[in-house]
């Protein structure tokens, strides 16, 4: 019972803490960059100048002898699905882990998705899908989508991006939208994550922590995987070595982001020490902009 009234403090604080931010992406126009599941039909009218003449519906024009035409809305339904990386390597963090501030970004996109109107769903994946909530409506939806982020008890510790997505991609049957929030530190993907963004819009959310990619000189330290277990010593105060190190993580870091470039998957990077409200309005920002052309 305890345990209960903590996570529902910790969802409420968490819509609290989110509130003003998803108030500026609804006023910023969050449905204008993301597309609905196509047209439909919505009425027909008469012809104004401008209009497109391939909406002409030349049988009512035939019978009234006057220029009408049919006129259609976007689709709306939108389903918005989260596919959340819950393996070990989520609870690395210097000062905040990595899967609590994934957990706050990622309830910031839900709440503007309901406000939206939109259908929400939740995927928690480790080393396969532990997790699989479909899309549903409303505010007490999402807030039980939070309150089951926050509670989960991974099965596993390990990651494989690769098959959790091919399982994803074998559930989705309709088009989505498809945030994939995870720190990519997985096995090759690029094949299901191919397939899944050939058939539905893709987001990948990077969760990065400043530790993992420079390590800071304080001596002898025993570092252990939280995924595998293995454990290795390591002497930080070998400039030489922080200085590799910092390379090697730059290059695997740029490697995956050209990855997502090449393949025209969005993607927003956030740090565990930094706010995402910034990285997440500039991915708005950006996104409108392609989006208005």
């Amino acid at each position: 019972m305890q345990e209960t009234k903590e996570i529902i403090k910790q969802v409420k604080k968490i819509e609290i803490a989110t509130k003003n931010l998803v108030d500026g992406l609804i006023s910023g126009n969050y449905h204008s960059i993301f597309k609905g599941q196509g047209i439909e039909f919505s009425e027909i009218r008469e012809y104004k100048p401008g209009d497109d003449i391939r909406t002409i519906d030349w049988k009512v024009t035939a019978r009234f002898n006057h220029l009408f035409v049919k006129e259609f809305i976007e689709e709306r339904d939108l389903r918005v699905y989260f596919a959340f990386d819950y393996s070990g390597s989520s609870s690395f963090g210097n000062t905040i882990e990595k899967k609590r501030k994934a957990i706050e970004l990622t309830a910031t996109l839900m709440f503007s998705a309901i406000r939206n109107n939109d259908n929400v769903g939740l995927f928690i994946f480790t080393d396969g899908i532990e997790k699989y909530v479909p899309t549903r409506k409303g505010k007490k939806h999402v807030l039980k989508l939070v309150s089951t982020l926050i509670s989960h008890n991974p099965e596993s510790k390990k990651t494989n991006l690769k098959n959790s997505l091919a399982d994803i991609s074998n559930i989705l049957k309709k088009r989505s939208i498809l945030f994939i929030v995870s720190d990519f530190y997985s096995n090759e993907f690029l094949q299901p994550l191919t397939v899944l963004r050939n058939r539905h819009d893709i987001i990948a959310i990077k969760v990065n922590d400043n530790r993992e990619k420079n390590i800071p000189d304080i001596g002898l330290i025993q570092l252990e995987d939280e995924e595998t277990g293995e454990q290795i010593l390591l002497d930080t105060s070998d400039k030489e070595f922080r200085k590799n190190y910092s390379e090697i993580m730059q290059k695997e870091n740029q490697k995956i982001n050209a990855l997502f470039k090449k393949h025209k998957v969005d993607s927003i990077s956030i740090d565990t020490e930094q706010s995402y409200e910034i990285p997440l309005k500039k991915f708005f920002k950006t996104r409108q902009k392609r989006m208005a052309y």
